[in-house]
């Protein structure tokens, strides 16, 4: 924690102190390198769920590092009503991650359904964004931490199918008849032994790794894993030399955005569930740089996930909110001026204006994924676990119930898929999503248990709880 001084010898709050240009860059570069892994994971989880093809992924990875240096400015600089004006990096939101999977593949729905639901969920966040501190009593940890486990043990089933080299199964169309046909690639002995590597390596980096080493360890496993696949020849990089070295991010790449009840519903309770957690980084954040926020401080901040989230929808990518390492980077460093973030935001959008890069990154192989993404997604289920770790089971037994039957119903559909087959259509945009699911019951339970919690402490538990996932 540091202390809380109020401003710098010529009378400026650390947070407002314009660096040295080369100290501003330094400083930029490191938080971006720090969230890189994680910002263009989500496009190449998604993309590769739906099946998309290599140089539609690399235009993915533009969008998204274009649009999250857009929404780092915005909450960094603030403009009218929008930004918090704390050192706050913006990426893209792993807990969107399962049910645009599962809106994408949904036919009648696909990759212009789930923007259409994405815009319409930025606009929902940007109207709640006032009420959220009313909100933030349905949201107490032991829903977040139950929700966000769930997110993370959901997305455990990518990690692992990437670390074998794909799906078990391929979708074939043989004499014009469509058949699903075991994949002869899924398992091979390679594809683990170098997944592996790659998970153990970043363990080495974690432990052994100091300062920045560390802090990219998923990062340096994906890089030297993908080395490794070169010099074995199982790195294909056809497309790259074809790409072009510049080019815009243009909005509805894809085509105009298509807008579904239940989409827009699936997405909005994300959003919901985002800016809870944002609250939680911005109550910590402000501890940690010592400047004290006010609700419309918050408010702000808060309309800016939502904003941020529109154009992510608009430049054909997804969600975004602020990235929690990026927080305890700041902490490590111990520089407070929200200007490095304006920084790295700016770098994020030169970085999404080069294809050929992306295509480069769209090239990792998917068993190299697989080994950082059983961390990435094993971390995602243990940061809720660790929320989990501050709820009072003792006192109130009844919190292990609501632990117990949200994440159960809400792997109803990663287990069982035809559970709730006979169900009528409508009931989809619940039935179909465990995150969704295991959110409302978590929620309803929560509510019937234990009730609402007052503001003051829904914002108290909210600071505790994103202090303890740094």
């Amino acid at each position: 924690m540091h202390p809380h001084s109020t401003a710098t010898p010529d009378g400026v709050h650390p947070v407002d102190q314009i660096l040295p240009w080369h100290r501003l860059l330094a400083l930029g570069l490191q938080h971006v390198l720090v969230m890189y892994a994680g910002t263009v994971a989500v496009p190449l989880i998604v993309g590769g769920a739906l099946g998309l093809p290599k140089e539609q992924l690399a235009f993915l990875i533009n969008a998204d590092l274009f649009a999250a240096g857009i929404a780092t400015l915005i909450q960094a600089i603030a403009f009218w009503k929008f930004g918090i004006r704390l050192p706050v990096m913006m990426g893209v939101t792993f807990a969107a991650v399962a049910p645009m999977i599962a809106l994408g593949t949904d036919p009648s729905i696909g990759l212009l359904g789930i923007y259409g639901a994405v815009i319409a969920a930025g606009v929902f966040g940007i109207l709640v964004a006032p009420l959220m501190g009313r909100l933030l009593g349905l949201f107490p940890p032991v829903v977040t931490g139950s929700v966000i486990t769930l997110i993370g043990v959901s997305l455990l089933g990518v990690g692992i199918h990437w670390a074998a080299g794909g799906q078990p199964v391929v979708h074939q169309v043989v004499d014009g008849v469509a058949r699903s046909v075991p994949n002869p690639a899924y398992g091979q002995p390679l594809h683990l032994a170098l997944a592996g590597g790659v998970l153990a390596l970043i363990l080495v980096l974690a432990k052994f790794g100091r300062g920045l080493v560390g802090n990219i360890a998923v990062l340096l496993g994906i890089v030297a894993g993908t080395l490794a696949a070169m010099a074995l020849g199982r790195v294909g990089f056809d497309g790259v030399a074809q790409a072009d070295w510049f080019a815009l991010t243009t909005p509805f790449h894809f085509g105009m955005p298509t807008f579904h009840a239940g989409a827009i519903v699936s997405m909005c309770i994300v959003m919901l569930i985002t800016l809870v957690e944002s609250t939680g980084m911005f109550l910590a954040l402000s501890d940690i740089v010592g400047r004290k926020l006010s609700t419309e401080d918050l408010t702000r901040g808060l309309r800016a996930d939502g904003l941020g989230t529109v154009i992510g929808g608009v430049f054909n990518t997804f969600p975004y909110t602020s990235f929690s390492q990026n927080v305890g980077l700041v902490t490590v460093t111990g520089v407070r001026s929200r200007y490095v973030a304006a920084a790295g935001g700016v770098l994020l959008i030169v970085l999404g204006l080069f294809p050929k890069l992306a295509h480069i990154v769209a090239s990792v192989p998917q068993f190299v994924l697989g080994g950082a993404g059983i961390v990435m997604f094993g971390m995602v289920a243990a940061t809720g676990i660790r929320i989990l770790g501050t709820v009072d089971f003792g006192r109130n037994r009844h919190n292990l119930f609501i632990v117990a039957v949200a994440i159960g119903c809400g792997m109803i559909p990663t287990l069982a898929p035809r559970f709730f087959q006979y169900l009528p259509q409508w009931t989809e945009a619940v039935t179909h999503s465990g995150i969704v699911l295991g959110t409302l019951v978590a929620v309803v339970l929560n509510f019937f248990f234990n009730g609402i919690e007052s503001r003051e402490n829904a914002l108290r538990a909210a600071a505790a709880t994103a202090q303890g996932t740094e």
